[in-house]
């Protein structure tokens, strides 16, 4: 018998013991909900600083003032999510899906908006919808400018992940992208955009 022979052997008879404990329950009484309401003062404020904490850059708005902002953050060559709302970026070219990601490296920064965002970790969501775009055109750019309006603000990851619609493709974004996995020295725009604008819209 070989060695793996011998450890399948052993694994089966152990799943044969009718004496084995079953699996372990798993404990659901984390917090589902926070005490702050979407889109309140203390949980913007918190969603900014985690932000802050990631090197993002955050703009703070109104819903009159969100072109100027956009318009302040670009750089190069812009590509909006085709369903961005008119007015928001009307220098941008609109994603027809046709592009290649080799095509796509032509532009310096894309646009969108997002699905939902998270307080406590800083995270916002995006889920492939006409505002926010296929995933490639926030991938490739080198800088995502990406409008979050208050009320898609909750605190917990428990309520973002029941904002979300778990059919659609979901892109979770803390921050530029950034890894420290060689010799822990900081290294953006490894898997993504090197640099997040938010423009938080209350």
């Amino acid at each position: 018998m070989s060695a793996r022979d011998d450890v399948l052997a052993r694994i089966r008879g152990a799943n044969a013991n009718a004496g084995s404990p079953g699996p372990a329950a798993i404990p659901r009484d984390y917090h589902r909900t926070g005490e702050h309401p979407p889109g309140s003062a203390a949980l913007l404020e918190l969603f900014t600083d985690r932000l802050v904490d990631y090197k993002a850059t955050v703009i703070h708005t109104d819903p009159d003032g969100v072109p100027a902002a956009i318009r302040d953050a670009l750089d190069g060559r812009v590509i909006v999510a085709p369903g961005l709302r008119d007015g928001w970026c009307p220098d941008g070219t609109p994603d027809d899906g046709a592009l290649t990601p080799a095509e796509l490296d032509g532009f310096t920064t894309v646009v969108t908006a997002c699905a939902a965002a998270c307080a406590v970790t800083g995270t916002i969501a995006l889920d492939g919808s006409p505002d926010q775009g296929r995933r490639a055109i926030t991938l490739v750019p080198d800088v995502h400018v990406c409008v979050v309006r208050a009320e898609q603000v909750v605190q917990t990851v428990p309520e973002l992940v029941t904002a979300l619609d778990p059919r659609r493709p979901i892109t979770l974004i803390s921050g530029p992208s950034a890894t420290s996995d060689i010799e822990l020295q900081r290294v953006e725009g490894v898997h993504g955009p090197r640099t997040l604008v938010v423009v938080l819209v209350s």
